[in-house]
């Protein structure tokens, strides 16, 4: 099969903002996806997406080889052992398998082939109505999603109140950020000036290994954010 590659170098810096694409077409009927990163064939590549179930679309059942993560973003997923409505972070381990489908159409973004490693549990949470704990710095909430100790990557949902600032650090293992309300400020290499870069709702960002920044959000922000999945 021929490789593919979108924003393929782990090594350098990635910025879509999701809202400015447009849909493309699946091998399924009725589901399109705009994808963000890609290595690897088409197909079956290590992918990371945003995709859009239609109504009563859906795929026929099929393997997962690396595992799966979904946020659901808007209306309700389903496949055959339940129904998740929006708000709903899933991890699907290495060997999973479904028919995934929509009733009434859904939103999600989407990581195929990411999370390698028979030892991985499965993990299903509801982000409305999980308990979120108090961050490290004042108006920040944060949801645990995923970590565990013989696996690399910590992913978590986290909330900024208006004004809200997260310190300059470096990511050794590099961050993803995917916004899902609101907007977020990043100062690079520092503190937080005007003019830094901003991103939306909508927006992915993929930071590399040992990149060092702060982050702000003046009217408040929820967003995704994966850690310690990347190296130098």
């Amino acid at each position: 099969m021929a490789e593919h590659e979108i924003n393929g170098d782990l090594s350098k810096l990635a910025v879509v903002h999701t809202a400015d694409m447009a849909w493309q077409a699946s091998p399924s009927p009725g589901v399109w996806r705009k994808r963000l990163d890609l290595s690897g064939p088409a197909e079956a590549g290590r992918v990371t997406s945003v995709v859009r179930y239609g109504a009563d679309s859906r795929f026929r059942q099929h393997p997962h080889p690396d595992g799966e993560e979904i946020l659901v973003l808007e209306g309700v997923f389903s496949d055959e052992r339940g129904d998740y409505p929006a708000g709903t972070y899933l991890l699907n381990p290495e060997s999973f398998s479904h028919a995934p489908f929509s009733r009434g159409g859904c939103v999600l973004f989407v990581k195929l082939r990411q999370y390698p490693g028979a030892d991985r549990r499965q993990v299903t949470i509801d982000s409305k109505a999980a308990a979120w704990r108090d961050g490290e710095v004042p108006g920040l909430q944060v949801l645990e999603l995923y970590g565990e100790a013989q696996h690399p990557e910590r992913i978590r949902m986290l909330r900024l109140e208006p004004g809200a600032v997260l310190e300059s650090q470096v990511y050794l293992g590099g961050q993803e950020i995917f916004v899902l309300e609101g907007g977020l400020e990043v100062g690079l290499e520092g503190a937080l000036e005007n003019g830094e870069p901003s991103y939306r709702t909508g927006s992915w960002v993929r930071y590399p290994a040992g990149s060092r920044h702060a982050l702000r959000s003046d009217g408040g922000c929820l967003f995704y954010e994966k850690t310690g999945h990347l190296t130098v």
